[in-house]
């Protein structure tokens, strides 16, 4: 490879030390590597896009390159994270073996979620860790029903609810009480938020099933207010009968893998630190 784009987390790099340094590193070497912040800058011969953060940048880059299905590499400017491997300690290693090609790449299940009114589609969006229904305004509960495949599933009443993949596991659904799956898996996973029962569990699907969470009235008169996000962004609010229908997309994220630390190695760093 010779042609990279960088994203950065300004807030991560609030100097732009450490993308000065890739850049300069990589055009010393020959290759082309340019700072973008749109996906319309990303040249049509790049090869691979640098991105420096953490985790939470890289779900917002694989948003940007998901229709060129470009591969990332994760390098984290911050604490020991799940997607963004590369530490500082590896950087100009991770530089050299990007130009010798020398890595692998790992493809990962994303979720492909339509918004719905009656039959009208309010929002159409991508996610490669989670679509979230939660709460708006009033601090009360709300009423969810979900759907498997058109077939009902169950209803509750909760702070809101999670579809995940697999990649997702280790986020939003981990701190609600969801399972931890490991990265390479073909699932989706329904996990309450705060349910207000005690039989209400995350459920595992398979990833050709299809999940609908539909917002029920309940049992005040004021209407329902929720808030539908994606990966955590391009949040639309929504309201009673709304739905969103949640399935596996036909595209992917594109990881590059170059660190011998498993998944289960990280996973056993991450929760000896917390």
């Amino acid at each position: 490879m010779k042609n990279f784009a960088v994203i950065r987390n300004p807030m991560k790099d609030r100097n732009s030390k450490m993308t000065g340094k890739v850049i300069s590193y990589m055009t010393d070497k020959g290759a082309r590597c340019v700072l973008v912040t749109d996906a319309s800058e990303i040249e049509d011969d790049t090869e691979a896009v640098i991105v420096l953060g953490g985790d939470g940048t890289l779900l917002r880059a694989s948003k940007l390159v998901v229709d060129r299905q470009l591969p990332l590499l994760g390098i984290n400017l911050g604490t020991l994270g799940y997607l963004a491997e590369v530490d500082k300690s590896m950087l100009f290693t991770a530089m050299d073996r990007l130009l010798e090609d020398d890595f692998l790449i790992e493809k990962r299940m994303m979720l492909e979620a339509l918004v719905m009114r009656g039959d009208q589609v309010l929002k159409k969006d991508l996610a490669l860790n989670d679509v979230v229904v939660i709460r708006h305004g009033p601090l009360r509960v709300i009423d969810f029903m979900n759907y498997v495949n058109g077939s009902f599933l169950n209803s509750y009443s909760a702070d809101g609810v999670i579809i995940s993949t697999a990649t997702g596991s280790t986020g939003y659904s981990l701190s609600a009480g969801g399972p931890i799956v490991s990265p390479e898996a073909e699932i989706l996973m329904l996990t309450p938020v705060a349910a207000h029962t005690l039989n209400a569990r995350s459920v595992i699907f398979g990833g050709d099933d299809e999940i609908c969470v539909e917002l029920s009235h309940g049992h005040v008169p004021e209407p329902t207010e929720a808030a539908i996000s994606f990966d955590g962004g391009n949040e639309i609010l929504v309201t009673d009968g709304d739905r969103v229908i949640v399935r596996r997309s036909t595209l992917r994220t594109n990881l590059i893998k170059m660190s011998d630390r498993s998944f289960l190695e990280v996973l056993r760093q991450k929760m000896a630190v917390s």
